[in-house]
């Protein structure tokens, strides 16, 4: 009897510290309130059009747990058949804060493409900041990335 009570209390304290390691892991694509990714607007856009372009609620597509909004049919069908290709890097969360060890919110304003890859940062002030030495900076956040265990700053 003393050791089923002993292997429940491990059980349960077990059961606790993975909930609480979940709590606190990040999400992998970053989400607004609404579950959009890039908070509605279409990752096709960045690399077609050159510009951040509002998303349809018309065209819209899962990948990822989180929904994510087109401009067109061709930009979702593109997105769906290559999400990777299009998807920015780091799930969606400020470039610029992952290189410091943390996730954090992004505005679909403040964006960069590299090598054919799409970054968001928190604004365009720490956009700047990010660009000074974008190098260096990818490197560093691809490296801390996997590693980041705290949520995003929602916004």
């Amino acid at each position: 009897m003393k050791y089923r009570a002993i292997a429940v209390s491990i059980a349960l304290f077990s059961l606790v510290a993975i909930l609480a390691f979940a709590e606190d892991a990040v999400q992998p694509v970053f989400t607004d309130s609404k579950g959009l990714a890039i908070r509605g607007y279409d990752p096709v856009a960045y690399f077609e059009l050159s510009k951040p372009v509002k998303g349809s609620e018309q065209f819209k597509y899962q990948w990822m747990g989180a929904t994510w909004r087109f401009s067109s049919e061709s930009n979702r069908d593109r997105f769906s058949k290559d999400p990777e290709k299009y998807a920015p890097q780091y799930g969606g969360y400020c470039a610029y804060g992952v290189t410091e060890g943390y996730a954090a919110a992004t505005d679909p304003q403040a964006w960069k493409i590299v090598d054919g890859k799409l970054y968001l940062n928190y604004d365009k002030e720490v956009g700047r900041l990010w660009s000074k030495n974008i190098a260096k900076n990818i490197h560093k956040a691809d490296s801390l990335w996997p590693q980041i265990p705290k949520k995003a700053i929602q916004q």
